[in-house]
């Protein structure tokens, strides 16, 4: 059984955000990955660029950075150099510079320390849920996808929980900023070059400088030299410090990237349980599947539609040059749909081992910080889940995020019945 059945015509605009309204395309990037998996993309807003869609192309060129560099973006919108450098975070910065920001925070995201916070996690899942099983119909999204991920990291980080939701307003009008529904600002329906040198162009990305000034300024005050944001701001070796302006793209990267995978992993989570009914009862009948259900579940979901570099030099694939300074576009959401790295890439399988998506920019020095932090969230939050619900429908049509970069169910009315 399969739970989506793509509905565009082969053809799809990838360089639409109305084209994921309906969801990713996978009928386009299927036929892209048979005819042309390097795809020379027009680009109406822009300068055109190479559509890399097979799983094993990516694979072969993600960890290539001396040819292929984060540093002139990672969207594939055109940025002058100038709005780059005020932009940046460490994700669009490559080699020992990369390197020793990521250091300085790797270590409290990294697989150890991140176990240490299952109680805590578990303990967030069993509240939201039991407050949200109240009523039988309400909208998953909203009551639990959204809720988790953000208040895990404030805890995480040392944010004021009285914040949180105001953290989660801002956050979403960062990323989702092509979106109506999470923002006045929409990117490609208004002039917003006023915001240019704010992350992703948005004015919540001044609103969010200045909380994070404020809130470091407090931190100094308050000598509270402890949690990650203290940890990033730290002298390196040889004494040098992170910029002002690096610290904010941090601290707006921490918000938005740490809150919105997470949320739309679990959305499409429990979108699978409405419609794969088998998964529910696999879930509440093997301990074991555990082990290998977090990453299927990431896989699916596949919350971020790719990630952009940027040619160094020429390189030569398929028998197409990729010539120096073209963009390159890793389309993630066809990767891990690839029929040749996945069995029946169209059903959520449990079980899948091994399991090596793409989801999270597994393959390069890139990948994403929090991915331990997801799988754990998403093991808590549908073992608790799955102790307490029998069953789970869809009530009415989900709807997607406005967005071709991040890939999201961003509403999924439910009914389910309690054990």
């Amino acid at each position: 059984m399969t739970i989506w059945h793509p509905t565009d015509n082969s053809y799809a605009d990838i360089t639409s955000h109305d084209t994921f309204t309906n969801g990713v395309p996978h009928n386009t990037f299927a036929r892209l990955r048979t005819e042309d998996p390097i795809h020379w993309t027009k680009y109406k807003d822009g300068i055109g660029f190479w559509s890399i869609t097979r799983h094993e192309d990516i694979s072969l060129m993600i960890g290539n950075t001396e040819t292929f560099t984060s540093e002139y973006g990672i969207r594939m919108e055109d940025q002058s150099y100038e709005e780059y450098l005020a932009r940046r975070t460490f994700q669009e910065i490559d080699g020992m510079q990369h390197r020793n920001l990521r250091m300085k925070v790797a270590k409290a995201f990294s697989g150890p320390v991140i176990r240490e916070f299952e109680y805590s996690i578990r303990d967030l899942c069993s509240k939201i849920l039991d407050d949200v099983f109240v009523d039988s119909e309400f909208d998953a999204v909203e009551k639990i996808a959204r809720e988790l991920p953000m208040k895990m990291l404030g805890r995480i980080i040392g944010l004021p929980e009285e914040d949180l939701p105001w953290l989660v307003e801002k956050g979403d009008a960062l990323i989702a900023n092509t979106d109506p529904d999470f923002t006045d600002h929409v990117l490609d329906k208004l002039d917003t070059d006023k915001f240019r040198m704010m992350p992703h162009n948005s004015p919540a990305g001044a609103d969010l400088y200045l909380y994070a000034e404020d809130l470091m300024k407090k931190k100094k005050q308050s000598g509270d030299t402890n949690g990650i944001l203290s940890m990033i701001v730290e002298p390196n070796e040889d004494g040098s410090k992170i910029s002002e302006i690096e610290f904010k793209n941090f601290f707006c990267q921490l918000v938005a990237a740490g809150n919105d995978t997470t949320r739309y992993s679990i959305a499409a989570g429990i979108h699978a349980l409405c419609h794969q009914t088998e998964l529910l009862a696999k879930m509440q009948g093997d301990p074991k599947i555990w082990d290998t259900a977090p990453d299927e579940i990431i896989r699916w979901a596949s919350p971020v539609n790719y990630f952009r570099r940027t040619a160094r030099k020429d390189f030569e694939i398929h028998n197409k040059i990729i010539k120096s300074g073209d963009k390159v576009l890793y389309w993630f959401a066809s990767s891990n749909r690839d029929v040749k790295k996945f069995g029946n890439p169209f059903k959520v399988d449990l079980y899948r081992k091994p399991n090596n998506h793409q989801a999270f920019g597994q393959g390069g020095p890139h990948i994403c910080l929090g991915i331990w932090l997801a799988r754990l969230e998403i093991k808590c939050l549908f073992q608790e889940f799955s102790k307490r619900v029998s069953k789970i429908t869809q009530t009415d049509n989900h709807e997607f995020l406005r967005s071709n970069f991040i890939n999201g169910i961003k509403k999924l009315p439910v009914n389910i019945k309690l054990q």
